[in-house]
């Protein structure tokens, strides 16, 4: 497969939160797995880990599964850990993903320590449990699956550098 470019788009309540570019580094019909740099602006530290120029995300995305997982290096390649987010199945269109973000995050930490649950109460804030039970329910499933997959070391490259956990 040649290389080709795509767009990604994160789209939460309704509204496009972010575009970029990115390189489809492979796409089985199922499983899409996209290369970008750091897509924002600047430095965003989140206490537990910091994105920056630089950072490289390989972002994996799937049109039947409630998740994204997304792999992240600095530009030296060193592993920093899995950013993953629970969203609505990924849609592609032509050269575009389009990725509806549902609040619930995972930290997965490459070193090991502790897998992070994020923002429940966004998520509880949100108005998606009375809004869309169903939804509702797929993502907080999806998130103790994640969190599972995690802790098994078995999200898209771990145990490459650090074992299973």
């Amino acid at each position: 497969m040649s290389a080709r470019s795509v767009d990604v788009r994160l789209v939460k309540a309704g509204r496009t939160k972010i575009r970029y570019p990115a390189e489809v580094v492979s796409d089985d019909g199922t499983l899409l797995t996209v290369r970008a740099p750091w897509a924002a602006d600047g430095v965003r530290d989140f206490g537990f880990v910091r994105f920056e120029p630089g950072d490289v995300f390989t972002e994996h995305y799937w049109r039947d599964r409630w998740y994204a997982v997304k792999e992240v290096r600095t530009g030296e390649g060193a592993l920093k850990g899995w950013y993953c987010d629970i969203t609505r199945p990924a849609s592609v269109r032509g050269s575009e993903v389009v990725v509806e973000d549902l609040d619930l995050d995972l930290w997965v930490p490459a070193d090991g320590g502790e897998v992070l649950r994020l923002d429940e109460d966004e998520f509880a804030a949100s108005g998606l449990e009375e809004r869309d039970p169903v939804a509702a329910a797929a993502a907080l499933q999806a998130l103790d699956a994640l969190e599972a997959l995690a802790r098994e070391g078995r999200l898209p490259g771990a145990g490459q550098e650090t074992g299973q956990r």
